[in-house]
Order: C-alpha cells, then sequence, then structure tokens
C-alpha cells in the first residue's frame, strides 16, 4: 500500500476520529479493499497501527484479515492477526472461533494445539455455542499431536453424531484409542442404519478406511469383518475419495448459495467475508 494512502487513512482517523456513519462502519469496508487488491502485508500492519486504535473496533475488520491470509497460506500472520485482536479487546464471536480454530490446525504444532485447546475451553466458559465444525477442528489439530485424550474429550461433547466429518473423526479416535470392536460397530451401525430413500448415507473416506485396514491387520478376524463390512459400504455408495481434509474445509450445502454470492466481485465491497471462502 503507498505511503501516501496510509497517511490519508491516518490522518483521517486522527482528525475525525469517526469509525462508523449511522450503521455502516469504514474498518471493514477498508479491509475488503484490502482484500480485493492482494494487500493483506500492508493491512496487517495497518491493524498494529496504534494511531488507527478504533478504526477496526469491529470483529468484522480482523475476520476479512483472517480469511485473506488463511487463503494465501500465511497461517502465521492469521494467528498473529487474531492475538492482535485479542490485544484490543474485540470481542470473540463464533465466526472468530472457527477460524481460530481453522488456523491452528492448518499450522498443526504442539503450540498451536495448545492455543486451540485454549480458545475452546474460553468459549466453553463464557457459554458460546460453537459450531461443530469448530470442534470437529479441534478434534483433528489433537490427532495430528498424537493427544488421544483431547480428542476423546471434544469427541464426547459433539451431540449431532450423524455428522459425516464427526463419524469419520470418530472413528480414527477409536481406531486411535485402541478400541478396534468400537470402530467395526461405527462402521456396521452405518452400513445397517434404516434411513428412507431421500436421506443421504454417512459416508466414509478411503483415507480413513485405508488407514482402519492397515491396523485391522493386527488381528485377522475384524480384519475380515472390515472388509465385509467395507463391501457394503462400496455397495451403498458410502465410500467417499475425499481426504479427511477436504471433509473439514467443505463448505455445508445450506452455505453454498451465501458463498456464491459472497464471492461475486460487484457484491464483494458490501458484503462480509464468510468462513465458506476459506474452504474454496
Amino acid at each position: 500500500m503507498p505511503g501516501s494512502a496510509r497517511s490519508v487513512v491516518v490522518g483521517y482517523h486522527e482528525q475525525n476520529g469517526i469509525t462508523a456513519l449511522h450503521n455502516f462502519k469504514f474498518g471493514p469496508l477498508f479491509m475488503r479493499l484490502c482484500y480485493e487488491l492482494d494487500l493483506e502485508r500492508p493491512a496487517v500492519e495497518l491493524i498494529k497501527d496504534q494511531n488507527l486504535r478504533g478504526f477496526f473496533s469491529d470483529s468484522t475488520s480482523f475476520h476479512i484479515l483472517m480469511t485473506m491470509l488463511f487463503k494465501k497460506g500465511h497461517f502465521e500472520s492469521a494467528l498473529e492477526v487474531l492475538v492482535e485482536m485479542k490485544k484490543q479487546g474485540i470481542p470473540f464471536n463464533k465466526e472468530t472461533y472457527l477460524l481460530a480454530v481453522a488456523i491452528c490446525y492448518k499450522l498443526g504444532n504442539p503450540e498451536s494445539a495448545k492455543i486451540s485447546v485454549r480458545l475452546l475451553e474460553e468459549a466453553q466458559l463464557k457459554g458460546d455455542t460453537l459450531p461443530l465444525r469448530a470442534y470437529c477442528f479441534a478434534m483433528a489439530t489433537a490427532l495430528k499431536q498424537n493427544d488421544v485424550e483431547q480428542a476423546k474429550l471434544y469427541c464426547s461433547q459433539i451431540m449431532r453424531n450423524e455428522n459425516k466429518l464427526y463419524s469419520n473423526l470418530k472413528v480414527l479416535v477409536q481406531l486411535r484409542s485402541g478400541l478396534l470392536k468400537q470402530v467395526i460397530n461405527t462402521l456396521e451401525e452405518a452400513v445397517e442404519v434404516d434411513t428412507p430413500p431421500f436421506v443421504k448415507r454417512t459416508e466414509f473416506s478411503e483415507q480413513v478406511l485405508a488407514t482402519v485396514r492397515e491396523k485391522m491387520e493386527e488381528n485377522p478376524d475384524l480384519s475380515v469383518k472390515l472388509g465385509n463390512i467395507c463391501t457394503k459400504l462400496q455397495a451403498s455408495g458410502q465410500i467417499t475419495m475425499c481426504t479427511l481434509e477436504d471433509m473439514l474445509f467443505q463448505i455445508p450445502s445450506s452455505k453454498k448459495t451465501t458463498t456464491k454470492l459472497l464471492n461475486r466481485k460487484q457484491s464483494a465491497i458490501r458484503v462480509p467475508i464468510h468462513f465458506g471462502q476459506i474452504c474454496c
């Protein structure tokens, strides 16, 4: 971003101190322009600029910047913006926590895993109801770090057990816990469940099933059972080539229309970023 443009923004803010006009906030608009012009690095500098405190006084400005950095693979910088958001006292909401745990998952190191745990604990203490996907990201992050106990804890906190992503993660948690018979039971239930023709059955990732097959080789009897179950899963169209990561970043069907609208250039300036955009 040219220095003159930065000077104009800082000068305007210092002279007027106006961050919004009626219900219209300038911070998200400015960040959206940075998003459209691929100015992520100057945007990080501006959002941390002491002279602009109050200009980016809403969570949307930070969400836009974190989304931009996430999409470009700058996960460390995205985490840096999250820390800055916390430092400036901007309240976290469901979207913030979802973005945050997705960033921690992508970073995939012990420190980011600890941050993910702290964030979910904080949300729970506040009484916030988090999206199921946030817990799934946290489970996947814990599994990456071989923290099976933490993954089991998140698994036990999820109530919507018919969810495809959750079902795949649950199988991996059971597998890593050495509960091979429970893995068989989970897969059997998915095959045998009586569902109406118009209801889509739970799908399992071929990647996940390959991991299960490898582990089941230790037990010939269970390996045979697994082979029979996989044959039934294949016959009923319940095996997908999507990886676990593909599933983590899949946009729920109810949000696809919203995401298409958000991706239109003509409406980009007026519409805030949605988490779905980092899933594309």
